[in-house]
């Protein structure tokens, strides 16, 4: 089993910054695994927002490209995601995903509200 705890969200206005943050534990959790970041707006699907392998490879959505940066602390166990620049849509509840080997683990989310 994975255990995530995303925190960070919050209320910023419309070019402020927020950083959040995803803390892996438990007896299944590996380092050698893909950590993801995605969003959900009401009404709207869950979409995919930044990725990074164990390796430091990192791929964004064009959507929040330039302005958003995901980096991991493996000593910690934790994933981050710088998001600067922030726009009204951007506002959305923010997910962790663990993969490895085909299987995947969800964090509860953090909501993220840009005011414009």
């Amino acid at each position: 089993q994975v255990q995530l705890v995303e925190s960070g969200g919050g209320l910023v206005q419309a070019g402020g910054s927020l950083r959040l943050s995803c803390a892996a534990s438990g007896s299944g959790f590996s380092n050698v695994a893909w950590m993801m970041w995605y969003r959900q707006a009401p009404g709207k699907q869950r979409d995919f927002v930044a990725s990074t392998t164990s390796a430091g490879s990192t791929n964004y959505s064009n959507s929040v490209k330039g302005r958003f940066t995901i980096s991991r602390d493996n000593a910690k166990n934790t994933v981050y995601l710088q998001m600067n620049s922030l726009k009204a849509e951007d506002t959305a509840t923010y997910y962790c995903k663990y993969s490895r080997f085909g299987e995947s683990y969800w964090g509860q989310g953090t909501q993220v509200t840009v005011s414009s």
